[in-house]
């Protein structure tokens, strides 16, 4: 079949490389346009346009989707996998087979810019990827196929962005499969039950101490690796990278904090204790509480 895939990064670029193993004409690859990045901010490709150019395929990076841009592709079928970029209704006319698009949630649950973290930071035992034909409405269409996965007590978003690429690349190869046989289902979305998954921004950082322990590691493991969660330690605002939930009760409020400056650092939750294991202070590197309280009294 002959596809234009339309991805940013790693997460739509192993959707473009199982399409390419499968055997798939892809004529065209949209892209996000490249980025300054690290140190010395020179501009880099995004992941999928490194595979493209790898693979010798066409790499187009519009601001804006014109027609004029598809009038010189052969396609059948649009494959978009986290583009960054909504599709106008006359992009989406185009393409016989229509315009299909993976997400990483169950849809209508969690429709928007961020649904793998939102399922972290909800606190959600199950989540997944969902195949749909693209509407004019974000992430209305109607429903492919759905695989669904247990998220990991421990996992973090990213631990559960990559798991989801896999299962997601698999979901589209599956998806263009039946749509090339003309087997394909399509399920309308029960619009009632949608909620929606934002974009994560610094505001969401700081720790509720009030809040469960177990919600309090849901955020840390859901704000990783980005923006991270915060908290107030030593005058310093540190950045929380990995905690346990304690068995251990406390009659101390919220926030209170439990050490002996050597080898454990615990926070009062709202329901018991909070073990932290690694964090990061301001301008300085990732390390475990233990090695950080060798270099700053806590209390």
């Amino acid at each position: 079949m002959k596809i234009i895939f339309m991805g940013t990064p790693d997460f739509a670029r192993r959707s473009l490389e199982v399409l390419y193993a499968d055997g798939h004409d892809i004529t065209g690859v949209f892209t996000q346009a490249d980025k300054p990045r690290n140190r010395g901010m020179k501009l880099s490709f995004s992941p999928v346009k490194e595979f493209a150019v790898e693979k010798g395929l066409k790499v187009f990076q519009p601001d804006k989707l014109s027609a004029e841009l598809f009038s010189e592709l052969e396609f059948d079928l649009i494959a978009v996998v986290a583009y960054g970029k909504l599709l106008p209704a006359h992009v989406l006319a185009l393409p016989r087979l229509g315009c299909v698009n993976i997400h990483g949630s169950l849809l209508p649950k969690y429709r928007g810019a961020a649904p793998i973290q939102h399922a972290v930071l909800s606190g959600d035992k199950e989540t997944g990827v969902t195949s749909m034909y693209m509407s004019k409405k974000m992430d209305e269409g109607d429903i492919i196929f759905t695989k669904k996965t247990q998220i990991g007590e421990q996992e973090t978003s990213a631990d559960l962005f990559e798991r989801l690429s896999v299962i997601g690349a698999e979901l589209l190869s599956e998806t263009v499969r039946e749509i090339e046989k003309g087997t394909a289902p399509r399920v309308s979305q029960n619009h009632d039950d949608a909620t929606y998954a934002p974009m994560l921004t610094r505001d969401m950082s700081p720790i509720d101490w009030t809040c469960s322990s177990y919600m309090i590691s849901c955020k840390v493991r859901g704000l990783y690796p980005w923006p991270v969660a915060t908290m107030e330690l030593g005058g310093k605002v540190v950045k929380v990278l990995s905690v346990d939930v304690s068995d251990e009760k406390s009659d101390l409020q919220p926030s209170s904090v439990i050490t002996d400056n050597k080898t454990s650092l615990k926070i009062v939750s709202g329901d018991g204790t909070i073990i932290i294991n690694r964090l990061q202070a301001p301008g300085g590197k990732a390390m475990s509480a233990v090695d950080y309280m060798r270099g700053n009294k806590i209390v």
